[in-house]
């Protein structure tokens, strides 16, 4: 707790959340836990909180769509839904931002891992298990990894 002046305090605050922003965004309960500490009061931090959302500097969706798109070129569906959800976004926008292009995000990725398509069983297996690893659904794993011969 500080012992300035709440005004003082409540601009070293949004001061604080502004550079945080500036360096990535970050979703409501994400910032809250970082400014918590420096928070004189729960209430004071809500009112920073709401303050940022209302100028437009503090967004889920924006945080969700930009987080999704990172983590897109490593993971699938799975594996993204439960980042984001740990970050305090909601199901519906979760949900949204996390559906897209699986399929072609897996093929992409097992491109970059393996130069050569899958030839045997073994090697499919392999690569369904790194898929997995990686948060793709079972159906996304099974067309990916496809030995082109069984198409």
């Amino acid at each position: 707790m500080s012992t300035s002046p709440p005004e003082n305090n409540a601009a070293a605050l949004k001061a604080r959340a502004l550079r945080l922003l500036a360096r990535r965004e970050h979703s409501r309960d994400e910032l809250a836990h970082k400014l918590s500490p420096h928070a004189e009061s729960p209430q004071a931090l809500e009112r920073v909180l709401d303050f940022l959302v209302a100028g437009k500097f503090l967004s889920n969706e924006r945080f969700a769509e930009a987080r999704a798109h990172w983590l897109a070129r490593k993971y699938g569906a799975a594996k993204i839904r439960q980042d984001l959800k740990a970050k305090g976004v909601e199901d519906a926008l979760v949900e949204r931002v996390s559906a897209e292009g699986d399929l072609a995000r897996a093929r992409e990725i097992l491109r970059k891992k393996y130069r050569d398509a899958a030839t045997t069983r073994k090697e499919c297996a392999k690569r369904a298990r790194f898929l997995q690893s990686r948060g793709f659904a079972y159906d996304t794993i099974y067309q990916a990894v496809r030995i082109r011969g069984d198409e």
